[in-house]
């Protein structure tokens, strides 16, 4: 089985990533979004997604992420348990606004023999290429793999090229970016002898070159625990940007970005002024967004001296990096307890951070926060999310701008039944609607669901992510557009 993620940031009251998006037992099965609609929309009924049932015989389904590059066009990967208890994963392709049936990943099957496999990450260019990532278990130990979609096929899965001979005993993809002229990267993780090493890959034309250590990191990586958690491709091939965290020489988790340009990566480079808000020694950028060449934006997490988890955001301009700060106005509504979970960026210096936040109730909330010509404003709590909320553990673990003002969130909450559901949002010219629980879910819902993942393309039509568990107990998959 996948191993717990060793990123200590995550492992709190509002954790996300790999503790929530690897699909632990029990954790579920998907949620996408299918529809060329306005991310303001109204969203429709949830359905199953088409196929996955089929696939899914043992009642362990989820999808953990979309990525829409076309209007109509999107892609979405995750996992399910086969017949033989095997977990294995899928892709499903949506076209011109309807979603194909789910299929096993080609060729991931077998290279899957230990019988554990998951697509973690999935995106698609407005080119039209889409890309895929995750881990499978082999003979001897847990290995990364990536997949390339071209006109509308999918490939056959590969190991990461060269990662192999690094590899001690466990590795994944965890992030896959497309860029807008083709060509892909991805980030993730890899065990050497020296402990957890971050790396990165990339793919031109549906070719995967050699793995690459993330220049620079094993330098600042004193004590052996990085890894790249997410990757970022804009503008010509061979730009993008990665984010990440490592363990300094005082055993503190630290975070760090670098840059890759015209085909060529960068050195990694420490989060300026996160440092000095880390007192507790725990901070990483685990979500990275970039709008064009030199203009992006990191958050995540660190704790202060208090030991309570706080959520940060940086934001690059012309290519240059500025410091860490807390999210403006995160600090008035939380009582020790905060986390910049997912970053979108629209266009040069106008991004959304959303996350989730302790009130001084200590009951779990969501937020988002705006990033204006490069100035951050306050967050606020999601509108509506308080009241559906009633059992008070609520968080936003995904958002996405189509344009600036332009978005949709999700994420997840208890109701007064102590049932968790799953809930959309939507923006439309800087304004957010009402959370409303996915439409149709609460019926198809026996007890745990959540949106994990939202995915908006440039014209503004959106999907989302997540999962349900049945009345049978059983994870199952499902739908939901805009409209």
């Amino acid at each position: 089985m996948r191993r717990n993620r060793v990123m200590v940031v995550l492992v709190s009251a509002v954790a996300v990533g790999g503790a929530v998006l690897a699909g632990a037992p029990g954790a579920g099965a998907a949620l996408i979004a299918p529809g060329a609609v306005p991310a303001a929309g109204t969203w429709g009924t949830a359905i199953e997604v088409p196929g996955l049932a089929a696939l899914n015989a043992n009642g362990r389904a989820e999808v953990l992420s979309v990525s829409c590059g076309l209007a109509g066009d999107c892609a979405a990967g995750g996992s399910y348990q086969d017949r033989n208890h095997r977990l294995q994963g899928f892709v499903a392709s949506e076209q011109d606004g309807t979603w194909g049936g789910a299929t096993g990943v080609p060729g991931l099957a077998r290279l899957n023999a230990g019988g554990t496999a998951e697509v973690l990450s999935v995106s698609c260019g407005p080119a039209g290429n889409c890309a895929a990532g995750g881990y499978y278990y082999g003979r001897r130990s847990q290995q990364a793999f990536v997949d390339s979609e071209q006109n509308g096929t999918w490939t056959k899965a590969i190991g990461v090229p060269k990662l192999a001979a690094l590899n001690a005993g466990f590795a994944e993809v965890l992030s896959v970016s497309c860029g807008p002229a083709g060509g892909c990267a991805a980030g993730g993780y890899y065990y050497d002898r020296r402990g957890q090493q971050g790396f990165v890959v990339s793919e031109h034309n549906g070719t995967w070159g050699g793995v690459i250590r993330v220049p620079g990191l094993a330098a600042l990586n004193a004590d052996g625990s990085a890894e790249v958690s997410s990757v970022s491709c804009y503008g010509p091939e061979g730009n993008c940007t990665a984010g990440g965290y490592y363990e300094d020489r005082h055993r503190h988790h630290q975070g760090f970005v670098a840059s890759e340009h015209n085909g060529t990566w960068g050195k990694a480079i420490g989060i300026r002024g996160l440092g000095a808000l880390n007192a507790g020694g725990q901070a990483a950028a685990t979500t990275v967004s970039c709008a064009s060449a030199g203009n992006c934006a990191a958050g995540g997490s660190y704790k202060d001296s208090h030991a309570h988890p706080q959520g940060f955001v940086v934001s690059q301009q012309h290519g240059v990096w500025g410091k860490a700060i807390e999210v403006p106005g995160l600090a008035s509504l939380e009582s020790g307890g905060a986390m910049a979970l997912s970053v979108s960026c629209s266009s040069a210096g106008n991004c959304v951070a959303a996350g989730s936040y302790k009130d001084h109730n200590g009951r779990g909330q969501g937020f988002v926060a705006s990033e204006q010509d490069g100035t951050w404003s306050r967050a606020t709590a999601v509108p509506g999310l308080a009241a559906l909320n009633a059992g008070g553990s609520a968080r936003v673990l995904s958002v996405s701008c189509g344009t600036a003002g332009n978005c949709a969130a999700g994420g997840s909450y208890l109701d007064s039944q102590q049932d968790q559901q799953g809930f959309v949002v939507s923006e439309q010219d800087g304004t957010w609607s009402r959370a409303t629980v996915v439409p149709g879910l609460a019926a198809l819902n026996a007890g745990a669901a959540q949106v994990l993942s939202v995915s908006c393309d440039p014209a503004g039509n959106c999907a989302a992510g997540g999962y349900y568990q049945d009345f049978q107990r059983k994870t199952q998959g499902l739908v939901v557009s805009q409209s």
